[in-house]
């Protein structure tokens, strides 16, 4: 009888350093049985910048979880993101020779190899590489063509990559703790197994996750990636315009924010004034609301149209499911309306699908990475079951050619 996984998400971001347990039982369920989080410190755009107190709030996740889940953490799935990692498509395409029409495994292979063979900076090393489509002949095939007939065939891949320094900065804070790393991912790439289900992704979704200090995107076209990537831009970026801007502390600025600001551009939204308050409660001053909407509309209106300035050309009209937002900043009051402005689809705060969990905390969105670590694991396990399953069949075969 199969048993439960536990399987452990690490996010080192911006704003919050914070680790998610979860167990994924025998019928595929996922049940998230605790989070441990603690205020980052040395981390800015999503990248270690203070090692040491990096370190530390990893050290205190990691004892928040294991009081609270009651489990010995050994090994995490690590998310990582910056401006540094680039995804990008490339092509491979392979002629059959003369003397074969059909397509094998070997033919698969060599496509593979000439798509995969993609120059990259001598620095950066490769993160994911994720098959988009087949083509035999020109025709498009969503699964394998081995066993067709044709000519030339031709493999799409989405190939992810970063700078290895940084990377490795990343994976050396989590190993000093001391935790394994069982394996290491794009942030919006671990988003998207919680934010969509595989009928958004094969009618074309976008996800947008927004955090404290980078906004990562992945887009699926045709139940495949075909985009993702990493504007340095976050929550904390407004915080600070309106500090620039109004002369009040960040830590005030960061609460009008929240509590009182309103991105959707409608000038409704926008009258009177926001009374600003210190520490005792006491009234100090006031903005003009329009003011403080203003700003937060100007950074958030220009980091979305960064975002789709980057997707393919002619994106926006296969993506059929819409755009899906989350992060710590998809709680913005007016942010739907103001990405539909921008892109002109149907606007979704994203849901954490097909997961449960004694505690509810771990539905906000600002979880839904290190969350997805999770989802990101159990899909990757039941792959390589298959194909431990499919080969094992194979060799099965090998000694009992003619079946039972």
């Amino acid at each position: 009888m199969a048993k439960s996984k536990i399987y452990v998400g690490l996010e080192i971001g911006t704003t919050k350093t914070c680790m998610v347990v979860g167990e994924v039982k025998p019928d595929g369920s996922v049940k998230i049985l605790g989070v441990g989080e603690t205020r980052s410190a040395g981390i800015r755009k999503g990248e270690i910048t203070d090692y040491p107190q990096a370190r530390a709030g990893v050290k205190a996740a990691l004892l928040q979880a294991e009081d609270i889940c009651d489990v010995d953490i050994s090994s995490v799935l690590l998310s990582v993101t910056g401006l540094h990692i680039e995804g990008v498509n490339n092509r491979g395409t392979y002629r059959l020779p003369d003397e074969e029409e059909e397509v094998h495994h070997g033919h698969l292979a060599e496509a593979t190899e000439i798509a995969r063979d993609l120059a990259i900076p001598s620095d950066h090393v490769y993160l994911h590489n994720f098959i988009r489509h087949y083509r035999l002949d020109g025709q498009e095939h969503a699964v394998s063509p081995v066993g067709l007939l044709g000519r030339s065939l031709e493999v799409d891949f989405h190939i992810v990559h970063g700078v290895r320094t940084r990377i490795q900065n990343s994976i050396k804070c989590v190993r000093e703790i001391p935790l394994d790393v069982d394996d290491v991912v794009f942030a919006p790439i671990a988003t998207a197994q919680v934010a969509l289900d595989r009928e958004h992704k094969d009618a074309g979704a976008l996800v947008i996750d927004i955090g404290g200090g980078t906004a990562d995107y992945v887009l699926y076209l045709k139940g495949a990636i075909a985009a993702s990537g990493c504007i340095p831009v976050g929550g904390d970026h407004i915080t600070n315009d309106i500090h620039l801007v109004t002369k009040i502390p960040l830590s005030r600025a960061e609460e009008l924010k929240k509590t009182e600001g309103d991105c959707s551009g409608d000038p409704a939204r926008g009258i009177g004034n926001v009374s600003i308050k210190d520490d005792q409660g006491l009234v100090e001053g006031d903005i003009k609301r329009s003011l403080l909407n203003e700003i937060i509309y100007g950074r958030l209106e220009e980091t979305l149209r960064l975002i789709r300035d980057r997707l393919p050309e002619n994106a926006l009209e296969g993506i059929g499911s819409g755009v899906f937002l989350t992060g710590g900043t998809s709680r913005m009051r007016g942010l739907t309306e103001l990405a539909n402005e921008v892109f002109g689809l149907s606007i979704y705060v994203a849901d954490q699908v097909n997961m449960s969990g004694v505690h509810a905390s771990f539905r906000d969105p600002q979880y839904s990475t290190a969350v997805g670590l999770i989802r990101y694991a159990q899909i990757l396990d039941a792959e390589r079951e298959a194909e431990s399953s499919s080969f094992l069949g194979r060799a099965l075969k090998l000694f009992w050619p003619f079946g039972s």
